[in-house]
């Protein structure tokens, strides 16, 4: 098990809508094309693991719908094994995905469905497995106690703990102490610390505030402009990679955190461990989707390669 990546999180099918511009309230327009496929953060997080060649196991809830089938459809095809239960008396969540044709960029509203009932007894239940880990990771679209409990098994068991702080939320006193690495992006990074993020010396400033609130090690993501890390010791900037043409930015803080934390898991530091999710990122905006846009470890190594 010290070799494998456990993420906690959700599933959601995605439904996906671009077009020239989001309509205003009471306005319809018209778009120019729809996609239906997998999602959900932690899923994708896992898928992303999973394909860079780690054994990863992701925990979650689902309904018994034809979404809970995608789910389970894209987890076998990925490799990730899942830790799942399934609820006849609730539905497998969905999002609603907004992107905007000219630059790709998203806006996004998740309805977890079932996965919202994840509770601190049900992450109980699953101890042995998240304290065995190599790595335990989570984020904030499943109930906040949940994500507490799992992060406290796993430092408990000596798993390496990430928290990817998505959606934005309220972090309860003691989380980012349970944190070997956290990994907000510019939005969250201000929400948790009050330190506007506009630029790569803002970010050097956020992530002082989260070192001193106990945080192991922290990551902020800056898009297009990488990566900021600063673990106490090592104060870095590292560069986004390129790997083409930007054609939807929605799974590329998925595909980072996935491919950070199978970096980890592989044995690399974690300097390194954060070119392997740059690289993974730089791949998945290339392709449309979320999941399905997530690359092998054979295309992560071939632009790191390059690079």
């Amino acid at each position: 098990m010290r070799d494998a990546v456990v993420i906690l999180g959700v599933f959601v099918a995605d439904t996906t809508y671009r077009a020239d511009r989001a309509p205003v309230i009471g306005e319809t327009i018209l778009g120019n094309s729809f996609a239906l496929g997998p999602g959900g953060k932690g899923s994708n997080q896992a898928v992303a693991a999973a394909r860079a060649g780690t054994a990863t196991h992701f925990l979650t809830k689902l309904g018994k719908d034809a979404f809970a089938d995608m789910a389970l459809d894209i987890w076998k095809q990925a490799g990730v094994i899942p830790e799942v239960s399934q609820h006849a008396d609730s539905y497998t969540g969905a999002a609603y995905i907004f992107v905007e044709e000219a630059t790709g960029n998203n806006a996004i509203i998740v309805c977890p469905g079932v996965a919202r009932t994840i509770s601190a007894a049900d992450i109980d239940a699953c101890g042995e497995l998240i304290g065995g880990a190599a790595v335990f990771m989570t984020q904030l679209e499943q109930p906040m106690d949940a994500a507490m409990r799992g992060l406290e098994l796993a430092r408990a068991g000596g798993a390496t703990t990430i928290l990817n702080p998505a959606p934005a939320a309220e972090l309860p006193d003691g989380m980012l102490a349970l944190c070997d690495y956290v990994t907000p992006n510019e939005t969250e990074a201000e929400g948790i610390t009050g330190v506007a993020v506009a630029s790569v010396a803002d970010a050097q400033g956020a992530a002082k505030a989260l070192l001193a609130r106990g945080v192991g090690a922290a990551i902020i993501t800056l898009g297009e402009n990488g990566v900021w890390f600063d673990d106490g010791s090592v104060a870095q900037h590292v560069p986004a990679l390129s790997a083409g043409p930007v054609v939807e930015t929605t799974g590329a803080g998925d595909a980072f955190n996935g491919g950070f934390a199978a970096a980890l898991a592989g044995g690399m530091d974690p300097l390194a461990a954060v070119r392997f999710g740059n690289a993974t990122a730089a791949i998945s905006v290339t392709r449309p989707g979320t999941a399905p846009s997530m690359p092998s470890r054979a295309e992560v190594e071939a632009l790191l390669a390059k690079s």
